[in-house]
């Protein structure tokens, strides 16, 4: 009786094994490049420190951002120990494939929150401001505004952080500390106040803090970039003639320091007596009465070559100047009936 061969079973064994072999690793590779669309717009997952990659894998698997946790697991041990998943929280703004999940927590490419600091503000605006857009309590970033302690080395009389805090646009992670947040805003002051800057304010014979405080009373005298030369060329002759400033925003600043300010100008705040009151007190207030931008610590710095003394408003965002009374009051009569 002849026997029958047994290489057709083996190869038709080894042909099944291949295509079956084929078959998964096809469908893995689909399966970790396939874009998971478990959700419509967006999603946002935290990944708290500490947690392990399975805690981790189990936990994207939970909130739908991955497919599966296992697939995940393996794709993690395929990559090696080097290839680790990142604290924090991540936004996923459309539907993404394992690979790309894993990358992008892999590449700790985490969400960043906005906060807009817009120029003149004070710090317990904008601490208010923070507060508000969910960075955390305003009395919390207050206790860290009231010391001086991250700018003392620059402006040693500063009692606090009034004017320190340089108006820009800033982005932080979810749950970034108070301390820091703040940190970052004197930091990027400190960027700003080059060299250069500082022996400008030498050459005037000014101090930081002088040129600060004078740069915040610019800032918030006028809007107008052009204007600012214009209005710091006023302040600096006054300064030199021993004439009081007459800043209105002084006097605002001095009436918040005791009570809500109601909008107007009233005939006994013009008497009030504080320090930072220009119609009182001769010279500049103790310190900034808010943060300045960088155009108007600039104007400060630079003002414009002009004998302007006076300055009244249009009432249109623009001024009138004016290099003597009489003419100044003629502009007051026109304007500010």
């Amino acid at each position: 009786m002849e026997k029958k061969s047994l290489w057709p079973i083996f190869w038709a064994s080894i042909t099944s094994f291949v295509s079956i072999a084929t078959f998964c690793t096809w469908g893995i590779y689909a399966e970790l490049h396939r874009p998971f669309k478990s959700y419509e717009k967006e999603r946002y997952i935290l990944i708290p420190y500490g947690q392990s990659s399975a805690k981790i894998a189990y936990g994207l698997e939970r909130n739908g951002a991955v497919s599966s946790a296992i697939l995940l697991r393996w794709y993690l041990r395929w990559r090696g120990p080097e290839f680790s998943l990142k604290a924090g929280e991540y936004r996923l703004d459309r539907p993404l494939s394992l690979i790309e999940v894993a990358k992008k927590i892999h590449q700790g490419d985490i969400h960043l929150y906005r906060a807009t600091l817009p120029e003149g503000l004070t710090f317990r605006q904008v601490t208010a401001r923070l507060e508000s857009d969910g960075f955390g309590p305003s009395t919390d970033f207050n206790e860290i505004c009231l010391t001086p302690d991250l700018i003392i080395d620059l402006d040693r009389e500063a009692p606090n952080l009034e004017g320190y805090l340089f108006p820009e646009t800033y982005y932080f992670a979810k749950n970034t500390s108070t301390h820091l947040i703040i940190s970052r805003f004197v930091e990027e002051f400190r960027l700003i106040w080059t060299k250069s800057r500082q022996q400008q304010a030498d050459d005037l014979g000014m101090t930081l803090r002088e040129i600060v405080t004078l740069a915040s009373l610019i800032e918030k005298e006028t809007s107008m970039p052009s204007e600012r030369p214009l209005v710091s060329a006023v302040l600096h002759n006054r300064l030199k003639r021993d004439m009081k400033l007459e800043c209105d925003p002084t006097v605002i600043y001095a009436v918040q320091t005791i009570k809500k300010y109601d909008g107007t100008i009233h005939r006994s705040d013009l008497a009030l007596d504080s320090p930072y009151n220009t119609y009182r007190y001769p010279g500049l207030p103790p310190g900034p009465i808010a943060s300045p931008g960088l155009t108007s610590i600039d104007a400060a710095l630079r003002p414009a070559e002009v004998d302007y003394l006076y300055f009244v408003s249009r009432n249109n965002g623009s001024h009138i100047f004016s290099n003597n009374y009489r003419d100044h009051h003629k502009a007051v009569l026109e304007y500010q009936r």
